[in-house]
């Protein structure tokens, strides 16, 4: 499993597109062939996912019971928009304009690389969101993971 790093700061052109910096596109050796899909965040945003993590996601999705109305619910609402990506031959990516509404993203665009997934945050909602850091973060990251031990300690 690939994971992405980095923050990147980007522009959205007139038609909804965004170049993918270089630093991220070394990072996706295989999207130009297996393509990218991106879909609704939880929050407002969007998240990409290679296609090989996406077709991960629906396999899992896939053994759900489906006989569950909150199972078909979440299933819905989680791949509401999913839409396949390709990088053109400059390196952008074309948002479908629905998905860009939903997340408010107008010209100003961060790409925030989280393991296997990127989002994609317009950036007065991401710094706005950053701004709203917990006082003590070290507190927050004791609840989080203070039950995980550590690693190579076992």
């Amino acid at each position: 499993m690939s994971h992405f790093l980095g923050e990147f700061d980007c522009k959205l052109d007139a038609k909804g597109r965004v170049m993918i910096p270089v630093g991220l596109r070394k990072q996706l050796p295989d999207a130009e062939r297996e393509g990218l899909v991106v879909n609704r965040g939880f929050e407002k945003h969007l998240v990409v996912y290679t296609r090989k993590e996406w077709d991960k996601i629906v396999d899992d999705l896939s053994r759900l019971n489906s006989y569950e109305k909150k199972t078909r619910e979440f299933i819905r609402y989680f791949t509401r928009g999913a839409t396949e990506l390709t990088l053109d031959s400059a390196g952008r990516v074309l948002f479908p304009k629905s998905l860009l509404d939903y997340a408010g993203i107008g010209a100003d665009v961060v790409l925030s690389c989280q393991f296997n997934k990127i989002e994609v945050w317009a950036k007065d909602a991401y710094d706005s969101q950053l701004d709203n850091e917990p006082e003590n973060f070290a507190n927050l990251a004791e609840e989080v993971m203070g039950n995980m031990g550590r690693r190579g300690d076992e």
